[in-house]
């Protein structure tokens, strides 16, 4: 549940490093630090505990710097204290990096950088990758860029990962693999964050990230490449939502608040599916379906259960529900005339990516429900349905989950139309039923 956040722009990088790191506090979180991209040599401060451990550490004396990597990490390798609180630096203190996910190949590339002469002061996975870039970037002529795209190849895992050096202090350089990463686009400022909620203070233009794609940004330019160096042309979206959506707005909690606003999220859910023609856009004839299977994790496979009962009732085509860790590791039997949904509140559940795309493998068209479009399962699989609920902060899934269900709920009564399944008659009054549900909420 680490949070990444990277600035590099005109004003001082402390306040939205530090902002940033605020806004995904609600992750959980067990450390943080931040590296500030000052000549020379970083300065990098990181404490054990919570956000204001850090904020006190910092003091009056904070250097002038107008780029800066900033992290919160929950600890995998190496329990929470200073040392193994992130960013983790070379040993010539000039390059830092943070790191959400886990190189599973640490403990061998350890090994060979202690051998060339590197020391190490954490217990971490993700020190191994500082030095490691402080190496390739020598022989990269300083190229960060191309340090880091070389590196990648090295690491096994799912990660996403940035970099800065004091060489070239506005650069900073980022990665990802399996964990998601987003660019936020400003005016003489760009971000880097694994959550659109750490910069949307600031800026509501963004950038997501596909897999193995490595981003370099400054002040004035982004640039994404893959892996060989080639350039990848990007698209950019706007967040729909604004900084407010992220706070709490004068409730205790934000569990609290996502229950307030169930009512409100299933109006714009029940217009855009029931009374809209967003399912319009799913070009499949469902006469010629036999069976549809669902794949999900967590919360979204409790509405899968849902979804089960009311496909199977409203479109007679048999469901059949897997948990997708399960799916994605078992040898299938791969059907005909089969369709796959998978539910993901994020679009990045890792599980369920991978099950998405092991179904396309056998040729299956797709059907995703989420609530984050320009998400990595939200840009590969054939068909999106998003749920439109805004950004879901608490931990336990509340608007989401009936957003997701009223999605299937339309979906199904549209197949069984499409079918001759259900009558008109029949299709109008579940609907009309339907549209009732947030006034009884």
């Amino acid at each position: 549940m680490c949070g990444i956040v990277g600035y590099t722009g005109r004003q001082s990088a402390i306040g939205h490093l530090i902002e940033g790191l605020r806004r995904l506090e609600y992750r959980g979180y067990d450390s943080a630090g931040i590296a500030l991209g000052t000549p020379n040599k970083l300065y990098v401060e990181k404490r054990a505990g919570k956000l204001v451990n850090l904020e006190n550490s910092l003091g009056d004396a904070i250097p002038a710097a107008t780029s800066g990597i900033g992290h919160t990490r929950w600890a995998t390798h190496g329990g929470p204290s200073d040392k193994n609180a992130h960013p983790h630096c070379d040993n010539e203190g000039k390059l830092a990096v943070i790191h959400n996910g886990i190189i599973e190949n640490y403990s061998q590339l350890r090994i060979e950088l202690e051998s060339r002469g590197h020391t190490f002061d954490s217990e971490t996975d993700t020190e191994s990758v500082a030095h490691l870039l402080s190496d390739l970037r020598k022989s990269h002529k300083g190229d960060l860029a191309s340090a880091m795209r070389e590196a990648v190849k090295k690491l096994r895992g799912s990660f996403t990962l940035l970099a800065i050096h004091s060489d070239n202090p506005e650069v900073i350089v980022g990665v990802r693999r399996n964990s998601p990463l987003v660019v936020g686009l400003g005016d003489g400022e760009n971000f880097l964050a694994s959550d659109v909620s750490a910069f949307i203070e600031y800026t509501k233009r963004a950038v997501a990230l596909g897999q193995d794609e490595v981003v370099t940004i400054t002040p004035n330019l982004v640039s994404v490449t893959d892996l060989k160096g080639r350039e990848i042309v990007t698209k950019e979206y706007e967040i729909t939502w604004d900084s407010k959506a992220a706070e709490k707005g004068g409730f205790t909690h934000f569990m609290l608040k996502e229950i307030y606003q169930q009512p409100v999220v299933l109006e714009q859910t029940i217009k855009k599916y029931l009374t809209g023609n967003e399912l319009d856009k799913v070009k499949i004839d469902w006469n010629k379906i036999d069976s549809i299977k669902i794949l999900a994790c967590g919360t979204a496979y409790y509405s899968g259960l849902v979804a089960k009962y009311w496909l199977e009732e409203l479109t007679n085509i048999f469901v059949d529900l897997e948990v997708a860790s399960e799916f994605r590791y078992r040898r299938n039997a791969a059907k005909k005339n089969e369709i796959t949904i998978v539910i993901s509140q994020s679009g990045e559940t890792l599980d369920t990516l991978e099950a998405l795309r092991k179904t396309q493998s056998y040729g299956q068209k797709t059907i995703a429900i989420l609530n984050t479009e320009n998400s990595s399962i939200g840009r590969i699989a054939d068909y999106i349905l998003p749920i439109m609920v805004g950004p879901e902060i608490g931990v336990a899934s509340t608007k989401a989950f009936l957003g997701q269900l009223m999605v299937i709920a339309a979906l199904g009564l549209d197949i069984g139309l499409k079918k001759g399944n259900i009558s008109q008659n029949r299709f109008e009054t579940l609907t009309a039923e339907l549209s009732k549900v947030p006034n009884l909420i």
